[in-house]
């Protein structure tokens, strides 16, 4: 992972004579339990991760917004008069110029700066490197750590909504900038109020990149966010948060089982929270399980190897509860697990993974990291 001194480094190299270099740091997420909730206005329970988007920003005298993605190679820029009329362009850029428009339409102005981006949340895995991307360079055009994070949040969000053109909830955005360092972060969506709650000790969370990514996914998505819409039409309330378990129970029209899931989701949010609290790590593991039940039947969107890797999680003793994570068609699995299960865990699915589908999966264990800042 490229640090902060190192990251200073290759920006000289970048953009040589550079003043006054800043760092930022904007860290993934993983969602505990709480899946497609959000913009449902329901409730949610991520944490921060470590693997992060590092940026480091210099002021230019040319008048743009120049930025170079470490990982990829490659580098965009726009003229800073023109950030108002951008439109899309279906890349990675669109995450950075979508921030800067939104910010130029709220603030006097915007800076002419040089980026450089280094990110180490993998990209496609459901850890949320676009937010962690969105909200870096947030932090670099403010020049500092917002006295209203939840505006900067809103602002982040607005460009992956409206710019972007994901009908994403805030989810991502709002812990990115809330996180605690040692918990959780139980999130009402429809209010924004959040609170920390700290898990049971002895107890290892890990995300497991299934390494592949469906292309039904993007579209699927706005799908899912349709058919809620739908179904809360249909049941005469503003969101699914306001649908009751009765209402939704019976139904099997395709609206009507998207509903289910969403309800009974922000039913498992409230009793992992009530479990974690009185240090119950058993009930946790089910909910999840749970939960992935739900993402797989009602909502539908799972796929074999997320499945695949649930399964093999809950055969390995000690796993107390996997589900996917995300928004589904491939990605990363969630895994709650005894700590000294760590090691077995690891052996036995990547083995047995690399045998059936032909790839190694990647572990990356999730310590609940603190909220994005600037980097001293």
């Amino acid at each position: 992972m490229v640090g902060a001194p190192g990251l200073r480094e290759a920006f000289a190299n970048r953009f040589p004579g550079s003043t006054s270099v800043r760092l930022y740091r904007a860290p993934g997420r993983v969602n505990l339990i709480g899946e497609h909730t959000d913009y449902n206005g329901g409730f949610v329970l991520p944490i921060a991760i470590e693997p992060a988007c590092y940026v480091a920003a210099a002021a230019n005298q040319d008048g743009v917004l120049r930025v170079h993605s470490q990982n990829l190679g490659e580098s965009r820029q726009w003229p800073l008069e023109q950030l108002a009329r951008l439109k899309p362009a279906g890349d990675w850029g669109d995450y950075v110029a979508g921030v800067a428009q939104q910010m130029c339409r709220q603030r006097p102005a915007v800076p002419a700066l040089n980026v450089l981006v280094h990110s180490t949340v993998p990209v496609g895995g459901g850890l949320s490197s676009s937010a962690a991307l969105e909200v870096a360079v947030a932090l670099a055009l403010l020049g500092s750590r917002p006295k209203e994070p939840l505006e900067l949040a809103q602002l982040c969000h607005r460009a992956e909504t409206s710019f972007v053109g994901l009908p994403c909830g805030i989810m991502d955005q709002y812990v990115s900038l809330f996180a605690r360092a040692g918990a959780a972060l139980w999130i009402d969506c429809r209010s924004l109020a959040s609170r920390a709650v700290p898990l049971p000790p002895g107890c290892v969370v890990m995300a497991v990149n299934s390494r592949v990514k469906h292309e039904l996914g993007r579209s699927a998505y706005g799908e899912r966010v349709a058919e809620c819409a739908l179904a809360a039409k249909a049941l005469g309330v503003g969101s699914l948060r306001e649908a009751t378990i009765e209402s939704v129970a019976g139904g099997e029209a395709v609206p009507m089982r998207r509903a289910r899931h969403v309800v009974s989701e922000n039913r498992r949010v409230h009793d992992f929270v009530e479990a974690c609290t009185r240090g119950d790590p058993l009930k946790m593991g089910t909910l999840m399980v749970e939960s992935h039940e739900s993402l797989r039947l009602d909502y539908e969107v799972s796929c074999e190897e997320l499945d695949w890797l649930v399964e093999a999680a809950r055969k390995v003793p000690g796993v107390l509860g996997a589900r996917m994570t995300g928004g589904g068609f491939g990605g990363c699995t969630v895994n709650l697990l005894r700590a000294e299960a760590e090691a077995a865990f690891v052996s036995e699915v990547s083995a047995a993974y690399l045998k059936r589908f032909g790839v190694v999966p990647e572990f990356y264990e999730c310590r609940p990291a603190a909220a994005a800042g600037e980097i001293f």
